[in-house]
C-alpha cells in the first residue's frame, strides 16, 4: 500500500519577494538566499551607509540655514545679475535624493532582518552614485562660496542637540533587534564580538554624549535675563518692499525697538536707502532707464530715484513667499512703494523713539560727492531732528570726524576686536553677524559695557537661544515672528535635564539587554537540528519561517541519512512522492 503525500507546501511570500525585487530584482523564491553577503555587495552596503550618513547632514544644513535663506539669495544675485530663488531646486534636490536613499537604507536593515543577502540591483547602484557625487559637489561648492554658514550647524546643535539625541538612541535601540538577530545566528565567533564591541562602543558613546552636550537654554529659569530687542533689518522685508518707507512702518507698528538701512548718496547730494549697488533688483529700472541699468546707484539724481517703482518687484518675486497671505490692500500698498530717503526713515524713527542704525557705502570715486558724501549725510541726520544718542554710527572712515562734530552717537563697530581696543576708539556697541560672537564673548562683552547687537536672527529657534546667552538686542527681517515670543522656545534647568538623560539611558538599557536575552532564547532553538526534528510531511505545515529554511538547507545538503530518491524528489515538491507503508514493506 502506498501513500501519496507532498514532500514540502511552499506558501507565497509576498512581502519578501516585494523587499527583495525592489532592492535587488530578486522577484523570484530562486533568485533568493540565506548566504553571507559578497565582500562587493558589502562594499556597495558601506556606501548606501555613507551617502545616508552624507545626505543626513546636508538636509540638516539646508533645514537650520532657512534663517539665512534671503542671505543666500541675495549673494546668488550678486554673482550671477539675476535674482532667483535658488533654495527651492536645492531643497527639491536634497529631500527627493534623501528619501530615496532612506528608502534603500530601509530596504537593507529589512534584509539584514529576514537573513536575507544583501544584492543591490545595478540601477539603485547608480543611483547612490549619482546621490553621492551630487552631494560631495554641493558639500564643496557651499564651503567655498558660502563657507562662514556651516557654522550653523554647530549653533542649531545647542538648540536640538538634547532632542536629537534623544533620537539618535532611540535609533541605536531599535537597531538591538537586528544586531542581537545577527550574533545568536553568526557562526564565526570573531564575527560576533566584531559586531558586539562595534555595537556598544555606539551604545556607549550615545550614553555619554550629554557630557558633552552644551546649551545656553539649560540654565535655571531664574537666571534669565529679558528678551533681546528687536532691531527691523530694512524695516519688515517680509511684510513690504525692503528699505521702503512701508517697511519701516510695519516695523514700527509691530513695536520694533529700531530700524536699520543702507544708506548710499544720490548724484545730487541726497542720502536714499538702497542695499544694492545697482537699481535692478528692487526697482524697475531696466523699463524707465534700460541704458543705465547696471550703472551704481549713486550715479542717479534724486529725481531720477523718484521717478522709480520700488515695490513691483516685492509682489513679482516674493522673495520670502508671504505675498500670498497678503491682502489686496496690503499688495496695492506695496506696489507702489518708491525709492525711500534717509531723511524720511529718520523722521519715522524720532516720531517713534526708535532707534536708527546705519550702514552707509561709500560712492565711487567719479562720484561728484566723493569727498563730501559723510558730510551730506551728517547734515541730513541734523536737519531730521532726531536725537544724536539714537543713531547707530557703523562707518570707519573718519570716525574721528564724526565723533567731534556729533560726539552723541553710538559709535558701533562692524569688527570684532579685543575690548581694550575698542574702549581706546571710542566704540560703545558692537554689529556682528550672529556667528561671529559666541556665549563666552557676549558674557564678556556685556561685563565691559559694550552693547552687542548680532545679525540677521530670523528664526525663533535662533532667537530664543540667543535670549538665553544674554544678547541685549538682535536685527531681524521677521520682527512680526519673533515679537510673538513671550519665552524661548525651550528651557530646562541642569537638574531636569539630568534626570532626562538618565531616565533615558535605563531605558534604552533595559531594551537592549531584553531584546538580546529575548533573541538568544529565541536562536537557541535553532541552532542545531537533525533529520529527526523536521518532519517532512505535509500534515504538519509549519509557518515559521526559519523551519522552512532549515528544511531547505536539509534537503538540498544531501544529508546522509535521507534516501538519495528523496533528494532528487524536491526539485519537485509539489508532485506527490510514494511512502510505503509498514505493511507493503513486509
Amino acid at each position: 500500500m502506498v501513500k501519496h503525500q507532498p514532500l514540502q507546501v511552499y506558501e507565497r511570500q509576498l512581502c519578501l519577494s516585494c523587499l527583495t525585487g525592489i532592492y535587488g530584482c530578486r522577484w523570484k523564491r530562486y533568485q533568493r538566499s540565506h548566504d553571507d553577503t559578497t565582500k562587493w555587495e558589502f562594499l556597495w552596503s558601506l556606501i548606501l551607509f555613507g551617502t545616508f550618513s552624507l545626505l543626513l547632514v546636508w538636509f540638516y544644513f539646508w533645514w537650520e540655514a532657512h534663517n539665512d535663506y534671503s542671505e543666500f539669495n541675495w549673494f546668488l544675485y550678486n554673482r550671477s545679475g539675476e535674482w532667483s530663488d535658488g533654495t527651492v531646486p536645492i531643497l527639491a534636490t536634497t529631500a527627493a535624493g534623501f528619501t530615496y536613499i532612506a528608502f534603500l537604507m530601509i530596504l537593507a536593515l529589512c534584509h539584514v532582518a529576514v537573513g536575507q543577502q544583501l544584492n543591490l540591483h545595478w540601477l539603485h547602484k547608480i543611483g547612490v552614485t549619482a546621490a553621492l557625487l551630487t552631494t560631495i559637489i554641493g558639500v564643496i561648492s557651499v564651503t567655498q562660496m558660502w563657507g562662514e554658514e556651516w557654522d550653523i550647524v554647530m549653533i542649531s546643535l545647542q538648540a536640538t542637540g538634547p532632542f536629537l539625541h534623544i533620537g539618535a538612541l532611540a535609533a541605536v535601540t531599535a537597531l538591538s533587534w537586528l544586531v542581537a538577530g545577527q550574533v545568536a545566528r553568526a557562526e564565526k565567533t570573531r564575527f560576533q564580538v566584531l559586531l558586539m564591541v562595534l555595537y556598544l562602543g555606539v551604545l556607549l558613546a550615545l550614553y555619554l554624549a550629554p557630557l558633552s552636550i552644551t546649551s545656553p537654554c539649560i540654565m535655571d529659569q531664574r537666571s534669565l535675563k529679558p528678551p533681546p530687542s528687536i532691531i527691523g533689518h530694512q524695516g519688515a522685508p517680509m511684510l513690504a518692499p525692503e528699505n521702503t518707507a512701508l517697511s519701516f512702518q510695519r516695523a514700527l507698528r509691530l513695536n520694533a525697538s529700531g530700524l536699520e538701512g543702507y544708506v548710499s548718496i544720490s548724484l545730487d547730494g541726497v542720502p536714499f536707502l538702497m542695499r544694492d549697488r545697482t537699481l535692478r533688483r528692487t526697482t524697475d529700472v531696466e523699463q524707465v532707464f534700460p541704458n543705465r541699468q547696471f550703472d551704481d546707484a549713486s550715479l542717479f539724481n534724486w529725481t531720477d530715484l523718484q521717478s522709480l517703482n520700488a515695490g513691483q518687484w516685492f509682489i513679482k518675486d516674493d522673495p520670502f513667499w508671504t505675498v500670498g497671505s497678503m491682502s489686496q490692500r496690503e499688495l496695492r500698498q506695496a506696489e507702489s512703494q518708491r525709492v525711500c530717503s534717509l531723511q524720511h526713515m529718520l523722521r519715522l524713527a524720532a516720531s517713534h523713539n526708535r532707534t536708527a542704525l546705519l550702514r552707509l557705502h561709500r560712492p565711487p570715486p567719479q562720484h561728484p560727492r566723493y569727498w563730501g558724501w559723510l558730510n551730506d549725510t551728517l547734515e541730513t541726520i541734523h536737519l531730521s531732528g532726531i536725537p544724536q544718542h539714537m543713531v547707530m554710527w557703523t562707518e570707519e572712515w573718519r570716525r574721528g570726524f564724526v565723533e567731534a562734530v556729533a560726539p552723541g552717537f553710538q559709535q558701533t563697530s562692524l569688527e570684532k576686536r579685543p575690548v581694550e581696543e575698542l574702549h581706546q576708539r571710542g566704540i560703545s556697541r558692537l554689529l556682528l553677524r550672529y556667528n561671529q560672537a559666541n556665549e563666552r564673548d557676549i558674557r564678556e562683552f556685556g561685563s565691559h559695557n559694550i552693547s552687542l547687537t548680532l545679525y540677521t536672527v530670523n528664526e525663533p529657534w535662533l532667537y530664543s537661544l540667543l535670549w538665553c546667552s544674554g544678547v541685549p538686542s538682535i536685527s531681524s527681517e521677521a520682527p512680526h515672528i519673533l515679537l510673538k515670543l513671550h519665552a524661548p522656545i525651550w528651557l530646562m534647568s541642569p537638574d531636569e535635564y539630568c534626570l532626562i538623560w538618565i531616565a533615558t539611558d535605563l531605558i534604552s538599557f533595559a531594551i537592549v539587554l531584553g531584546v538580546f536575552v529575548f533573541q538568544k532564547w529565541r536562536m537557541s532553538g535553532m541552532s542545531s537540528y537533525n533529520p529527526e526534528q523536521i518532519m517532512l510531511s505535509a500534515a504538519v505545515r509549519r509557518s515559521s519561517r526559519d523551519v522552512n529554511i532549515m528544511k531547505e538547507k536539509l534537503i538540498f545538503s544531501v544529508h546522509p541519512l535521507l534516501p538519495p530518491f528523496l533528494v532528487c524528489a524536491t526539485k519537485f515538491p509539489a508532485s506527490p512522492l510514494p511512502t510505503p507503508s509498514l505493511g507493503g514493506a513486509l
